[in-house]
């Protein structure tokens, strides 16, 4: 009984806190279908731009509550991949690089189907992460693909936050909405 009344109040707490549960499926009332343009790449980094693609794609499927279509849709993201930086975190007593920290950032644009802003601001997010140096260039090169994909991941659940946030506190015009239909 006492568990019981302790989870109530947990659930009482969070709601009146303003923080609750995030349905996807019910979200964006009228949008029923989402296309994610591939990014343009202002990085000097090759094929960055379909990395951040694929996340972006993995993660709106894994929220659900949208259809991902490759044409036309309700709801359209675009932008672009932003150029890396990339600086050396700790060196050794020789000078050379242990650690390297990059940071990536990604800037994203919603638009309605008919072209229509559906944001005020464009969605920006940053995040950086370290990877180990390695004598071995190929070591190296795999060390930094895998922390680009990583970066390429968390930026991508940090967007979907950031829409949905934004478009729960300014709802769709109305031409948006009724486009669904």
């Amino acid at each position: 009984m006492r568990g019981l009344l302790l989870v109530v109040a947990f659930l009482v707490s969070l709601c009146a806190c303003g923080y609750g549960f995030v349905r996807y499926e019910s979200r964006l009332a009228g949008v029923e279908t989402l296309a994610i343009r591939t990014p343009s790449n202002e990085s000097n980094e090759p094929g960055l731009e379909l990395i951040v693609a694929e996340a972006l794609r993995r993660e709106a499927l894994r929220r659900g509550g949208l259809r991902v279509v490759a044409g036309s849709a309700d709801l359209v993201l675009s932008g672009e991949v932003e150029p890396l930086r990339t600086d050396h975190t700790s060196v050794s007593s020789v000078l050379l690089a242990l650690e390297y920290r990059v940071s990536m950032s990604l800037r994203l644009e919603a638009t309605a189907r008919d072209g229509r802003r559906l944001l005020p601001e464009p969605i920006v997010v940053s995040e950086s992460d370290r990877y180990l140096a390695s004598p071995d260039v190929e070591v190296l090169r795999k060390s930094r693909e895998e922390l680009l994909r990583r970066l390429a991941v968390l930026l991508a659940e940090r967007c979907f936050d950031s829409l949905y946030e934004a478009l729960a506190a300014s709802p769709l015009p109305a031409a948006a909405a009724g486009s669904a239909s």
